[in-house]
Formats: C-alpha cells, sequence, structure tokens
C-alpha cells in the first residue's frame, strides 16, 4: 500500500522528494528518452540472450576485423592503393559503433533499461547514426571508384590521384556529418526499448523520416546500382569477345576486387534494407505501425547491427592480399606473446 505523504517523517519526506527528483532527472517528460530501471520491458529471457550473444558476436568481430583492415593497408604495399582509402573509411564508420554505441546497447539488454544517462544517449545515437551514413556513403565512394577505375580506366588515375582520394574521403565525412546533424535540432535521437537503443525515432515526423530513407539510403543505393550494373556490363561484353585480336579490358585481380565490393554493397544492402523499408511504410501510413510485429522491427534493427563486423571477414574471404596480411598480423602477434 501507498503511504499518505501526511504520515511521513520530515527527514523520510525529504528522501522521497530527492528519490522523486532523480527519477525526473533519468526520464525526461519532453522527450521520452530512458526509463527508470524499475520498468520492465516485456521480453523472454531467450529473446535477450540471444540479442545479447549477436550483440556481443558483433563488437568482438568488429573490433578485430576492422583492426585488421586497417593496419593490413598501411602494412601492405599492394593494398595501398587509392581506392582501398574508402575501405579504410568504411572500416573506420564500422569500428565506431563497436566502441562506443554497442557497449552501451549491450548494458541496457543487461539492465533491460537505459542507465547510461541522457548526454551519452544523445551522443550514442549520433555515433550509430554517423556509422550507418558513414558506411553507405564510403560504399557508394567505393563504387563511383571501381566504376571509373573499369569504366573509363584511361581517366582514372587524373581522377582518383592520391590528393583528389583524401578529398573525396574528406567529402565524404562532411556530408556524412551534414546528414546527421539535423537529428538533433527534431530531436529525433530518443531511447526505444524494443531495441534497448537510442537511436532514430522513425515516429517523430513522418516527412523526415521518408527523407532520411530517401536521401540516406535509397539514394546512394541506386548510385551504387547503377555503377555495378555498367560494371557487370561491360564483364559480360568482355566475356563474349570472340576476335583474337581484343584484349580483355579488365584483369583477373581487378574483377575479384570488383566482385569482393560488390558482395560488400549486397550484405549492406540486405542487411539493412528492412529496416529503412520498415521506416518508410509507416512513415507512409502510421497504421502499419501497429501492424507490425515488434519481433519483426527488433530483428530488423539487429540484422542492421550484424552488419558492421561482415566487411573485414568478407575481405579474408574473398580478397587474397587481406587474407595474407590478416594471417601475418597473427603470426606477429603470437610471436610477440610467446
Amino acid at each position: 500500500m501507498k503511504p499518505q505523504r501526511g504520515n511521513i517523517s520530515p527527514a523520510a519526506r525529504d528522501g522521497l522528494d530527492s528519490q522523486t527528483e532523480a527519477a525526473s532527472d533519468l526520464q525526461p517528460v519532453e522527450t521520452g528518452i530512458t526509463r527508470a530501471p524499475g520498468q520492465q520491458h516485456q521480453s523472454f529471457p531467450w529473446v535477450v540472450t540471444v540479442l545479447a550473444g549477436v550483440l556481443i558476436t558483433t563488437i568482438v568481430v568488429d573490433v578485430i576485423g576492422n583492426l585488421l583492415v586497417i593496419v593490413s593497408v598501411f602494412r601492405n604495399r599492394k593494398l595501398r592503393k587509392a581506392g582501398n582509402a574508402f575501405v579504410v573509411s568504411l572500416a573506420l564508420a564500422d569500428l565506431v559503433v563497436a566502441i562506443y554505441p554497442y557497449p552501451l546497447v549491450l548494458t541496457a539488454i543487461f539492465h533491460d533499461g537505459w542507465i547510461a544517462g541522457y548526454i551519452h544517449c544523445q551522443i550514442s545515437g549520433f555515433l550509430m547514426g554517423l556509422s550507418v551514413i558513414g558506411s553507405i556513403f564510403n560504399i557508394t565512394g567505393i563504387a563511383i571508384n571501381r566504376y571509373c577505375y573499369i569504366c573509363h580506366s584511361l581517366k582514372y588515375d587524373k581522377l582518383f590521384s592520391n590528393s583528389n582520394t583524401m578529398c573525396y574521403v574528406v567529402l565524404v565525412w562532411a556530408l556524412t556529418i551534414l546528414a546527421i546533424v539535423p537529428n538533433w535540432f527534431v530531436e529525433s535521437l530518443q531511447y526505444d526499448p524494443r531495441v534497448y537503443s537510442c537511436t532514430f525515432a522513425q515516429s517523430v515526423s513522418s516527412l523526415y523520416t521518408i527523407t532520411v530513407v530517401v536521401v540516406h539510403f535509397i539514394l546512394p543505393i541506386g548510385i551504387v546500382t547503377y555503377c555495378y550494373l555498367r560494371i557487370w556490363i561491360l564483364v559480360i561484353q568482355v566475356r563474349r569477345r570472340v576476335k583474337p585480336d581484343s584484349r580483355p579490358k579488365i584483369k583477373p585481380h581487378d574483377l575479384r576486387n570488383f566482385l569482393t565490393m560488390f558482395v560488400v554493397f549486397v550484405l549492406f544492402a540486405v542487411c539493412w534494407a528492412p529496416l529503412n523499408l520498415i521506416g518508410l511504410a509507416v512513415a507512409l501510413d502510421s497504421r502499419l505501425s501497429r501492424a507490425i510485429p515488434e519481433w519483426l522491427f527488433t530483428a530488423s534493427y539487429f540484422m542492421a547491427y550484424f552488419n558492421s563486423c561482415l566487411n573485414a571477414v568478407v575481405y579474408g574471404v574473398l580478397n587474397h592480399n587481406f587474407r595474407k596480411e590478416y594471417k601475418r598480423i597473427v603470426l606477429i602477434i603470437f610471436k610477440f606473446h610467446c
């Protein structure tokens, strides 16, 4: 039974007032960012275990894999090409979320609520957005680079000189920051207990959500699709040539590098498409928000999170130079510790 305030001693009343103020600081009414730890989110224990397992795996593979990618590019002369500047930039984008936001999400899973406070919530949401937008923009940069290299090889060295490439990478991150900053003005970075994350709230504004999905996902996907489609057409034309004096324009290692980056793009599109399509559908018809199962929404989020650890694995599996450099780095670490 809840006690009446009139029956509480002055000292106890002061303690109750301080607890109330602390709870109000944890859960701002106007933003709905966090909730008190005492409020339980209805979820099955096995679901929490699976989500935690997926996130722990993602963090470990993300950190180890992307560090290997960055070190490999700087160590191996064959990998120190202008186009791989985007690969390093993409690895940094994936690494950001594993270092800061994902551990906070993991803490929220274990405590069944956000305990890190409002400021960390905003920073975590900002870095998540920075990572995903940076990833798709870098993937777009990689696709344009591969398109110029294979389809316009005579102009490639001029377009992608070392200085120009660094300018392109800086431009990618400048556009990324420009794209994520509006979230602070529309107060769209909020805690969502369904995914234990401070993230972009799709319900804040339908128009803004549609703009985000189009500019941050559909438009870059369209550009990348065009670039890779043109490359595939050229590959097919080269393969079907019958004249003995006609020399193929695509070398085998160039084709393998293209296939590697194509797989990276496909995995990104597959992992992020469900979440973006759900957001777009709800923005176009708000009634669909009640029809979409919570498990599907949660699965789409953690599927998107999982993508951050896949790129380094793809490089190791499909790219011979990366695979050899991975092995060298691991052997050096083993010898150093032994």
